[in-house]
């Protein structure tokens, strides 16, 4: 268990727990508590959508938030793209739970409608013949988010999986191998990492060290790199 969090966030773990069975089960309440960025689920209901547990970390979406502060200047942010466990598309929205002007946790509903798709699936296939579902019906859909719009929240039960996520996904956006990595690669890399907030987490150093091939000090220096660039190339 959690320590005991903040007197205003014990409220919420009860909100929590309300809004799980008032809902139902296709929404997901998640609760952080920004303490701990690693371990920052204090409360969840609904589980199943995401697979995380209390002590799950903050996701690739929050530590953005917290990297670009926009909960500075918002209350909420509504209707983004998340993706569940089992690769299902989830309608997201967190409330930003402020103390005194400060963030100090978020309130996270997830919503998967998998199960209204499926019965508006069967409805449209008695209405349309065989040749059309299978031509039209069954392919991809053409309003999912391009590559280029910000990748979608997933969620993960620990802080190095939230890590190697990023990591990964700017390897593929970039079409490089790690093994094969030059200087300048491994930099944008890096650069790319640390405007998404990924090295807000405490082992996103030693995630990224692995997963890039070289040593953690270099990627301090890449880091420092980053925010200072006159800083001597690596």
């Amino acid at each position: 268990m959690p320590a005991v969090p903040n007197p205003l966030l014990q409220q919420y773990m009860k909100l929590t727990e309300f809004l799980g069975l008032a809902l139902g089960p296709d929404y997901e309440v998640a609760l952080h508590d920004l303490t701990n960025k690693d371990r920052s689920i204090i409360a969840i209901a609904n589980n199943h959508i995401s697979g995380r547990e209390i002590g799950a970390p903050l996701t690739n979406m929050a530590l953005g938030i917290l990297r670009d502060r926009s909960y500075e200047t918002n209350d909420y942010c509504l209707q983004y793209h998340g993706i569940s466990v089992n690769g299902k598309d989830l309608r997201s929205n967190t409330f930003f739970i402020k103390q005194d002007g400060r963030l100090i946790g978020m309130l996270c509903i997830n919503f998967d409608d998998s199960r209204y798709r499926d019965v508006c699936d069967r409805i449209l296939e008695l209405c349309h013949p065989d040749s059309f579902v299978t031509n039209v019906l069954m392919q991809p859909s053409m309003s999912r988010p391009p590559e280029d719009r910000p990748a979608p929240e997933k969620f993960r039960n620990s802080a190095d999986a939230v890590a190697v996520d990023a990591i990964n996904r700017e390897l593929d956006r970039m079409g490089v191998v790690p093994e094969r990595l030059t200087s300048e690669e491994r930099l944008k890399v890096i650069t790319a990492l640390e405007a998404s907030g990924t090295f807000l987490l405490k082992g996103a150093v030693k995630s990224a060290a692995a997963s890039l091939h070289c040593s953690q000090a270099s990627i301090y220096r890449y880091l420092a790199q980053v925010k200072n660039p006159d800083h001597g190339q690596t």
